[in-house]
């Protein structure tokens, strides 16, 4: 790890989230945007640096930057009944190089004003990103599981979890052993903490750690996702 000091949010972030909850104007916020940029972006900011030079001791095929990493504060309400302008979180995204920002599996990261939020996975998969993962892992399963049943993943995250179907997709044996992960829509896991741990000491090295752990999975979603994409890309 770094040998700076490791970054952290404070209680001055969750003040202000719990203030944008109330006051979800744009007007509000831009008079008070010195405030969100020291508070709330400068440590998310500080946090993916660190793991910019982190990650790539346990996880080198993973992406931080803030220009990539980093979510913008306001929220896409074109096709949304909800139009607050403003997300009362700050959330990061570490996505696999080459794979695009939201089209494999990555790391996420966020704060809010409830809790604080550690998972990855391969969340909202397109039909045929999804066949690939079904098909790697109805081959390699047992790797697979593995994987899961590692005791430093249980410790962590205690299992896999994700939207299921309630049979076996069409194409595979109804009985394979992999069959509750061939359900699976989504391959996610998160660990959640209250939101004032974002002020801990323990904060960043909480959070690699379980990033460190979570790796081998990322990468084992990635794999036929890596193998499928274009050449100019990998």
């Amino acid at each position: 790890m770094t040998a700076v000091a490791a970054p952290r949010f404070s209680n001055a972030t969750l003040a202000f989230l719990r203030a944008l909850r109330r006051h979800n104007d744009r007007d509000w916020f831009r008079a008070r945007k010195d405030v969100y940029e020291a508070h709330v972006r400068a440590p998310m900011v500080a946090v993916i640096e660190h793991l910019s030079a982190d990650l790539p001791q346990f996880a080198p095929g993973l992406l931080a930057s803030v220009k990539v990493s980093l979510f913008r504060p306001y929220r896409d309400t074109r096709f949304s009944p909800d139009k607050k302008p403003l997300k009362t979180h700050v959330s990061a995204v570490f996505p696999w190089r080459g794979l695009g920002k939201h089209e494999g599996a990555g790391l996420y990261l966020e704060v809010n004003c409830e809790r604080v939020l550690v998972a990855g996975g391969l969340h909202s998969p397109q039909a045929p990103q999804l066949l690939r993962v079904r098909e790697h892992l109805a081959e390699h399963h047992l790797q697979f599981r593995a994987l899961l049943e590692a005791p430093s993943f249980r410790r962590a995250y205690e299992r896999l979890q994700g939207d299921a179907l309630s049979r076996v997709p069409r194409g595979f044996p109804a009985d394979h052993p992999a069959a509750d992960y061939l359900k699976l829509r989504q391959y996610v896991a998160w660990r959640e903490y209250p939101a004032t741990f974002c002020a801990s000491p323990r904060f960043y090295s909480t959070v690699a750690r379980l990033f460190e752990v979570l790796a081998p999975v990322i990468r084992f979603l990635n794999e036929p996702l890596v193998a499928a994409a274009p050449r100019s890309i990998r």
